[in-house]
């Protein structure tokens, strides 16, 4: 597929360690709620038909990209599409997020999913949405692709939603940890089909979400989820070969199996905000780039403390090796013009 010739390819040679002329930039939900021309289109549109339609998911995608001086796009989507590929039903409900109406009680409803997914059938819409994306984005900046990580997704399929605890998803690992294994296997195989397709229809780099890594401890990490990070990354490198792109991880609350991350073949380790950067590096080594990780909540700050809270952090992060981003998604009332206070202040020498 042609695709125009990439005119800024900051973030891509950062995260192969190269040199760069500023601190590249993109933020993780940066097409969403905060925008004001999201929440237009969101008051037209069901949440998973703007998914599902292409050019409402390009334009939204796009929405960030006319507004800031941002070094990437990260397609629209959600880590759920998996979810429903499997034949579950996800709802995205209001001040709730999303919910599935019948999760996982028991091993027994492993046998309602479809385990046989065509990736390509079940989420075309998902490589389409790229395609065109990347078409309309004519060069300007690289295009993410991304994906839940098996934990997180197992997380949902079972809770049924969003939980303090994760204690019913924890439950199987402790009460059935060879139908976790089964369960997490299916969902790491469509996974690697998922994130390939992903590159060949488009995307530049890819960043798999692990945003329940915080439930867990390392011994849990290292049985039910480690494994499938790392495997993801190695096969998805492997199918690729020579087209292969970036890799990012991204373990929200998982600093304690840094050192585990940090030898996994992703190429950019993602921090949240509770981890001092310069701890993290001394842990990771300097052969990886490090992805963060500002707390989001700064950006309710004022504008002037935004820039002496992104100058800290950059110092601690270094230019070398370093994409800046915030430490989870940015929130839905954050101020847009204060995200521009802090994308201005990362590309200020």
């Amino acid at each position: 597929m042609d695709f125009p010739v990439l005119m800024n390819d900051r973030i891509l040679r950062a995260a192969r360690g190269e040199e760069v002329d500023r601190i590249p930039v993109w933020i993780m939900r940066q097409a969403g709620r905060y925008l004001p021309e999201f929440r237009e289109l969101r008051s037209r549109y069901d949440f998973f038909t703007i998914c599902r339609t292409p050019k409402l998911a390009c334009e939204v995608t796009l929405q960030p990209i006319n507004r800031f001086d941002l070094d990437a796009a990260i397609i629209f989507s959600d880590i759920l599409v998996i979810v429903q590929a499997l034949g579950m039903i996800v709802e995205m409900q209001p001040s709730v997020g999303p919910v599935i109406p019948d999760p996982l009680k028991e091993p027994v409803d492993l046998d309602k999913l479809n385990q046989c997914v065509d990736v390509a059938q079940e989420l075309g819409y998902v490589f389409e949405a790229i395609s065109l994306t990347r078409h309309t984005l004519n060069g300007k900046v690289p295009l993410i692709g991304f994906t839940g990580a098996p934990w997180t997704l197992m997380c949902y399929m079972i809770e049924g939603g969003g939980s303090k605890t994760m204690s019913k998803a924890k439950k199987w690992l402790y009460k059935y940890p060879e139908e976790s294994k089964k369960l997490l296997q299916i969902l790491e195989d469509i996974i690697v089909k998922y994130l390939v397709e992903q590159v060949k229809a488009g995307a530049q780099m890819l960043q798999v979400f692990e945003s329940n890594a915080e439930y867990l401890n390392l011994e849990l990490f290292n049985k039910f989820s480690g494994p499938y990070l790392s495997s993801i990354c190695s096969r998805v490198k492997n199918e690729l070969n020579e087209k292969s792109v970036p890799m990012v991880v991204f373990a929200k609350g998982g600093h304690y199996a840094l050192k585990q991350l940090s030898k996994f073949r992703y190429d950019i380790i993602g921090l949240d905000w509770t981890i001092d950067p310069v701890e993290a590096r001394e842990i990771v080594g300097k052969n990886i780039t490090l992805q963060g990780n500002l707390d989001p909540c700064v950006l309710y700050a004022h504008p002037e403390r935004i820039k002496e809270m992104v100058k800290e952090m950059k110092s601690k992060f270094t230019k070398s090796r370093y994409i800046a981003n915030l430490g989870h998604g940015i929130y839905p009332d954050v101020d847009p013009q204060h995200l521009e206070v802090l994308i201005n202040a990362v590309h200020d020498s």
